[in-house]
């Protein structure tokens, strides 16, 4: 789970059912960052209930604050829980190209040591 996270509801009450949702979907997105950068993790989550002609519009923003990078999503749907579960996709894909970009260079450590002049 990520340590530092804050959920708030914009014109809508957020209650203990939704909050366990949210903190189960995007508190469980920290198995997709690197060990190093979990404990600097912090997210935000804002749960905004709008009008618009008629149609009650649920919206899902995740701020998600990494050491290198902060990534943003905001969604909506019918629901709240819709909403949380298409920016849960979307962060899971941001996530990974984090990952690849920032990663711990192990998985190209090899190859580099068969072209250091050193080694030879």
């Amino acid at each position: 789970m990520i340590k530092k996270f804050e959920i708030q509801g914009v014109h809508a009450e957020v209650d203990d059912k939704l909050k366990a949702y949210v903190k189960r979907k995007i508190g469980g997105l920290d198995r997709y960052i690197n060990k190093h950068n979990r404990e600097s993790a912090h997210c935000e989550v804002h749960l905004k209930e709008t009008q618009a002609k008629g149609k009650d519009k649920f919206r899902c923003e995740v701020t998600l604050f990494l050491p290198q990078k902060t990534i943003v999503v905001k969604e909506s749907a019918l629901n709240f829980y819709a909403a949380v579960d298409i920016a849960e996709v979307k962060i899971k894909q941001q996530l990974q190209k984090y990952k690849d970009l920032h990663g711990n260079g192990k998985k190209y450590r090899h190859i580099f040591a068969r072209f250091n002049p050193k080694n030879k």
